[in-house]
């Protein structure tokens, strides 16, 4: 019996050595959607997400980031359609304001669902 005993410990020993391995999120959230990862443009959708619209120079502000940062992951969201983006002037001034589109707030959505399921596996482990 203390052999028994002996080597179920030895087993719990190895196994607790293991790395963690995190499972593959179900098929309602799918697969992390890189292009909203990357930390920048998760601010950028973000932000949007919380206000109607936000113009350039608002979310540089938000983002503590440069003009180049802003434009540059923009554009990106901008070319998936996850934002929408109006040029404009107020008087001889250029404006330019990004909104949120239907098809970036689902991205969200479902960007969020999938670190929250990770973040649910790590917690049960």
């Amino acid at each position: 019996m203390a052999r028994q005993g002996a080597a179920q410990k030895r087993q719990q020993e190895r196994e607790s050595e293991r790395p963690v391995r995190v499972p593959l999120p179900d098929k309602r959230t799918g697969q992390l959607d890189k292009l909203i990862h990357e930390r920048m443009r998760l601010g950028i959708i973000s932000a949007l997400a919380a206000n109607e619209s936000l113009t350039f120079n608002e979310l540089k502000k938000i983002l503590a980031t440069t003009d180049g940062n802003v434009s540059v992951h923009a554009r990106k969201l901008e070319d998936a359609r996850y934002i929408e983006c109006t040029k404009s002037f107020e008087g001889r001034m250029p404006k330019t304001e990004y909104r949120l589109t239907a098809t970036g707030r689902k991205a969200l959505e479902k960007y969020l669902s999938h670190m929250e399921a990770l973040i649910k596996a790590m917690r049960r482990e």
